[in-house]
């Protein structure tokens, strides 16, 4: 039986043989040609991924102008100056990224979503659902519906955008988290099997883990690897991985504690208010990314609750420089916003 689950791992295996090189990699080993070719495939335009590249050159130490397909790559220290310019030394715009990159992680493992996969059995007992075959079908629909919303954000994701779905998501899960905490609070303080509080506790287990997985879950992860700089992303990106594992082991180990010690309804509550926190910092402090480029986002974020502004001046100039500005035949405006 142990044994079953290492069939998903060998078509994983088959499958990591056709993924491409990382751009970064390739550069790295001064194969421009094959790096060019990487971006044109995964980028949404050919100027992003010229962009991509002149960023990454210049990471690297490449000069612009050189484009040979195989080229020498200047010796250089593997990511160096990147923790200084990350923890002692960061820019408005890098510690923005950093702030929101590290946050996304933190709140999707802080709003309880371990918890409640892992111990939905122990989550449906205490709800009143005694037989082992019922627990383990209410189980099986837990992973079903989270599987489910998971290929809906794949869907919906590059249409309508990481903000709306992310905040649509959130709200969700603080709404399933309320239902669910009042159900077992009734079911527990109550006598007699209340059937429709058992019910609605089960619905709103199932509610949860589906708004988390059409957006919460995937976008924290699609979210940090977009925002963080070139140069920095390596290390940008496995810092929010630490704080999620992090946070998921916190979680894990200490929700039967914590149960315990304020009753389940109240973990779900306290989730629910941590649910509530994170939809504020999101709404606040999160610019919208998609169809962003790396050069428009570095000057989103720096500007930390003012991003909003900066982001319509963006769209302003964008008209502009596209001739849609009557009287501007197509020049641009600097903007005023600073980043350092």
């Amino acid at each position: 039986m142990l044994g079953i689950g290492a069939i998903p791992s060998v078509f994983l295996a088959i499958g990591v043989l056709a993924m491409p090189e990382s751009p970064r990699w390739l550069v790295l080993q001064g194969r421009l040609g094959d790096a060019k070719r990487v971006l044109d495939k995964t980028s949404n335009s050919e100027e992003e991924a010229q962009l991509r590249l002149a960023d990454i050159k210049e990471a690297a130490g490449i000069p612009e102008e050189c484009n040979d397909d195989v080229v020498q790559v200047p010796k250089r220290s593997h990511g160096e100056g990147v923790w200084k310019e990350l923890f002692l030394y960061p820019t408005p715009t890098v510690k923005h990224i950093l702030i929101a990159g590290v946050g996304i992680h933190f709140f999707q493992q802080a709003s309880g979503i371990d918890a409640v996969v892992l111990y939905s059995p122990k989550i449906f007992e205490k709800a009143g659902i005694k037989s082992k075959s019922d627990k383990l079908l209410a189980t099986v629909a837990v992973g079903f519906s989270k599987t489910v919303f998971i290929l809906v954000a794949t869907f919906l994701l590059d249409r309508i955008g990481r903000r709306p779905l992310l905040l649509s998501s959130v709200g969700g899960m603080i709404v399933s988290l309320a239902t669910l905490g009042t159900c077992l609070t009734i079911i527990d303080h109550s006598e007699k099997k209340v059937v429709w509080a058992v019910a609605l506790a089960i619905a709103s287990v199932l509610s949860f883990v589906a708004s988390f997985s059409m957006g919460l879950g995937p976008i924290a992860w699609v979210y940090s690897s977009e925002i963080f700089p070139l140069r920095l992303r390596a290390q940008g990106t496995s810092m929010g991985t630490a704080m999620n594992r992090l946070m998921s082991g916190i979680i894990s180990m200490s929700f039967l504690s914590l149960y315990k010690a304020i009753t389940i309804g109240g973990a779900f509550f306290l989730f629910m208010g941590v649910a509530i926190v994170s939809w504020v910092f999101f709404y606040t402090l999160l610019p919208e990314t998609q169809g962003r480029t790396l050069e428009e986002m570095q000057v989103l974020f720096g500007t930390f609750f003012k991003w909003r502004s900066t982001m319509r001046e963006l769209e302003k100039n964008k008209h502009v420089s596209n001739g849609d500005s009557t009287g501007n035949n197509g020049g641009q405006v600097q903007l005023s916003t600073t980043n350092g």
